[in-house]
């Protein structure tokens, strides 16, 4: 593998910004800051994140984590089955129910945790229970990523239940795609907002399941088109969250968010397992080298003295903010990049 197997992994900040609830929401600076209290996001995918860690180490630490993320989730459910997303520092909810795309995240937590090798007897007998209680609400979901979520977490179970949820859901993705897409525009909306690449890479999990050409078809369009958008320079550059990309205008250069670049890692390598194509292969390594400096502004996001990873790219320069969902995109994305050391590089 290339250099980006040779950083030094520090996993400090990661237990700093765990107490014994679950993972803080956002930081000042390099200190977690209580005032935002947590959210189920951050410990859904920190759930995956330290399952990840367990795998590679096999620290009991990384195993502590999981009983503390996994546990988060368990209290977040409500009787109905969906989650509650922001929690007060004094651990009470702000609200009776999330957004939609925390329960996407959260079955996909819960998906990946339930097929982990790694992740204990008991646990997955509790994150079942949470999955089947939450399971049925998928087929009433109106926004695309939380469709999109969801069949990455049912993607990886066996049932025919959840297979037969994934390729209605995926039918719905592309459904939304025909009705989008137009001359170049090769896009699910008008907009290219946030957390794109989860739309390809769920119609990539689908077709794996299902075996629906469609599906990869779709996927592979899209992504090309995604592609095109955020490879301009010849290095990854997502589209900035400070106006977006709307048809028929220019992409919004800043800020850059560090969840673009792991989800990006992790859709280009799932692409490349499906087809073979060595260029995914190494657009996922450009995604990841996007935090060691490879970027716009030529500046490493990972902070050398805690390990974290720094909020963003602005225009000025970096937001020097070390939050959770930045801290957690970088660790997945190095702990995915890695898994690939055997391949050939460039």
């Amino acid at each position: 593998m290339d250099s980006a197997c040779n950083d030094l992994f520090k996993d400090d900040y990661i237990f700093r910004m765990t107490d014994d609830t679950g993972m803080f929401q956002h930081s000042k600076y390099a200190l977690p800051d209580p005032n935002h209290g947590y959210t189920t996001d951050d410990n859904a995918r920190a759930l995956i994140m330290a399952l990840m860690l367990y795998e590679r180490y096999g620290k009991e630490k990384y195993l502590d984590l999981v009983y503390r993320y996994a546990t988060f989730l368990l209290s977040a459910q409500t009787r109905n089955g969906k989650f509650r997303n922001f929690m007060r520092y004094d651990r009470n909810w702000l609200e009776k129910e999330g957004s939609e795309d925390c329960f996407g995240r959260c079955l996909w937590a819960l998906g990946f945790a339930l097929s982990h090798p790694c992740t204990p007897k008991g646990v997955k007998e509790s994150l079942s229970y949470i999955m089947q209680k939450a399971m049925p609400h998928v087929s009433a979901l109106h926004f695309l990523r939380s469709k999109a979520y969801s069949i990455l977490g049912l993607a990886s179970l066996e049932s025919d239940d959840a297979k037969r949820i994934v390729s209605e859901t995926a039918e719905s993705l592309c459904s939304q795609y025909d009705g989008c897409k137009d001359g170049e525009w090769k896009w699910f909306e008008d907009t290219v907002t946030y957390c794109n690449h989860v739309l390809p890479w769920s119609l990539i999990e689908a077709y794996k399941v299902t075996g629906k050409d469609k599906f990869l078809q779709t996927a592979e369009e899209s992504l090309d088109f995604l592609s095109k958008v955020t490879f301009r320079e010849g290095y990854f550059k997502p589209v900035g969250c400070n106006g977006w990309f709307v048809k028929g205008k220019t992409p919004a250069e800043f800020d850059e968010q560090p969840v673009e670049a792991c989800e990006g890692v992790f859709t280009y390598l799932a692409t490349y397992e499906a087809t073979g194509s060595r260029s995914y292969l190494q657009k996922a390594k450009q995604c990841y080298e996007w935090y060691r400096g490879f970027n716009s502004k030529k500046t490493s996001l990972i902070d050398s003295e805690s390990g974290g990873c720094y909020d963003g790219l602005k225009e000025n320069g970096l937001n020097r903010n070390i939050g959770a969902e930045s801290l957690v995109s970088y660790v997945m994305a190095f702990l995915k990049i890695s898994s690939i050391a055997g391949e050939e590089t460039n």
